[in-house]
C-alpha cells in the first residue's frame, strides 16, 4: 500500500481531502489492506485525481493527525494513527458547508 486516499464528510456526501502515506506500522498496513480489498468498488465515492487508483467504499474511519489545511482544502503533513471502531462516529470531522 503506497498511500491511503482520504475523504471527509461534506454536505450530503464526502469530499477528497488528500492522501496519507506515513504512520503505517507493517502489521497494521497488512490488516488495513485486507480490509480495503473487501471494500473494492468501481464507482468512486468522491472525485479523486490520479491514475491506477484502487477505489473502495467509504466504510472505514481513520484517525489522522495533520498540521494544517492547505489553501485548496487538503490536509498538510497527514500521518495515519489507526482505525476507529465503527461505533465511534461522534468525532468524525465534517467540512464546513
Amino acid at each position: 500500500m503506497a498511500s491511503l486516499l482520504l475523504g471527509a464528510r461534506y454536505l450530503d456526501g464526502n469530499k477528497y481531502v488528500g492522501s496519507v502515506g506515513t504512520g503505517f506500522k507493517h502489521d497494521v498496513a497488512r490488516s488495513l489492506k485486507k480490509q480495503l480489498d473487501k471494500l473494492k468498488t468501481k464507482l468512486p465515492p468522491v472525485r479523486v485525481p490520479g491514475k491506477n487508483l484502487v477505489l473502495t467504499a467509504p466504510a472505514l474511519i481513520a484517525e489522522i493527525e495533520y498540521r494544517a489545511w492547505t489553501n485548496d482544502g487538503k490536509l498538510r503533513h497527514p500521518s495515519f494513527k489507526g482505525l476507529r471502531d465503527a461505533d465511534d462516529t461522534s468525532e468524525i470531522y465534517r467540512l464546513p458547508d
